[in-house]
């Protein structure tokens, strides 16, 4: 049976991400997972050795909703067999951790290599890595970054809508290669509830809500306006839930903000803002508290 969980990610919502405090905030305001930072926790187990690193996590019966996979899918050759030989040890703390969804962000352009080069040279990586998590029974879920903000000083640009990063994946083809659908990045990339009913459940690794209060557009978003879902009443983030539940999406939900929205607020605050948030449209959407939609439209 299909389940979506709330899952806090501190880094979506600016806040630091290394203490016993932070799974003690997760499980007061809701959260079912909870999101690793891959590098700092394997250090963490390095220094202190796994079972004490791990203990709270683990006794607070916290799922790991997904890890950032520290790649640079888009640096030169040399940086890139770097980054993976130094990810062989962090994945391997990942497996420990029972963590399966891994998510990297697809730089949206580059300064030496035209559109149709970037994007041989990505589907290539990206099958080797894919394969090398196969083995690990870890899925990899792509993200992208839709202002011309993120790209304004690229000489050639890359993926930077939903529907290339859809193109991406399939031309990768790898069965464990799908998508980390950030509802911002989608909306301003022009993304739209029929292309995401396109997509199968087994393609959506993660599941990212952030709102918007504009109709931003590519060439006027900025990652400042970047609200928590349901502040800015811009995207259908309800649409978006109810679309993932027929779907049988079975995975995290974290929200997000930039941090420039909680300035000056104490870190307890922000997360409890970030709870209250998602609780919102959680519930607005039909979900039940275990996230199966409990009205009409979950089959």
């Amino acid at each position: 049976m299909f389940s979506m969980f709330k899952n806090l990610d501190p880094e979506l919502i600016g806040i630091g991400s290394r203490d016993s405090e932070l799974i003690e905030l997760a499980l007061s305001y809701g959260f079912k997972g909870l999101s690793l930072d891959l590098p700092s926790f394997a250090e963490q187990a390095r220094t202190q050795g796994f079972a004490k690193a791990s203990r709270l996590i683990t006794s607070a019966k916290m799922k790991i909703g997904f890890c950032a996979l520290p790649v640079r899918l888009g640096a030169e050759e040399k940086e890139y067999q770097r980054d993976l030989e130094q990810a062989v040890g962090l994945l391997e703390v990942a497996e420990q951790m029972q963590c399966t969804r891994l998510t990297a962000t697809i730089e949206p352009g580059s300064d030496t290599r035209p559109y149709h080069e970037n994007f041989e040279l990505h589907r290539r990586r990206l099958a080797d890595v894919a394969g090398r998590l196969q083995t690990r029974k870890m899925r990899l879920g792509l993200g992208f970054l839709a202002p011309i903000q993120c790209r304004a000083d690229k000489a050639f640009q890359f993926v930077q809508s939903f529907h290339e990063l859809l193109l991406l994946v399939g031309a990768v083809g790898s069965s464990n290669l799908g998508i980390c659908l950030d509802t911002w990045h989608w909306h301003v990339g022009g993304g739209s509830i029929e292309s995401l009913r396109s997509v199968s459940a087994d393609k959506v690794v993660a599941v990212v809500l952030s709102d918007e209060s504009d109709e931003a557009s590519p060439k006027t978003a900025r990652l400042e306006t970047r609200k928590l879902p349901g502040e800015g009443g811009n995207i259908d983030n309800l649409a978006v839930l109810a679309a993932l539940a027929d779907l049988r999406y079975d995975g995290p939900v974290s929200p997000a903000a930039d941090k420039s929205q909680f300035a000056g607020v104490a870190r307890d605050k922000v997360v409890k803002m970030a709870g209250a948030a998602l609780d919102q449209v959680w519930k607005a959407a039909g979900l039940s508290p275990s996230g199966k939609m409990a009205v009409a439209g979950g089959r």
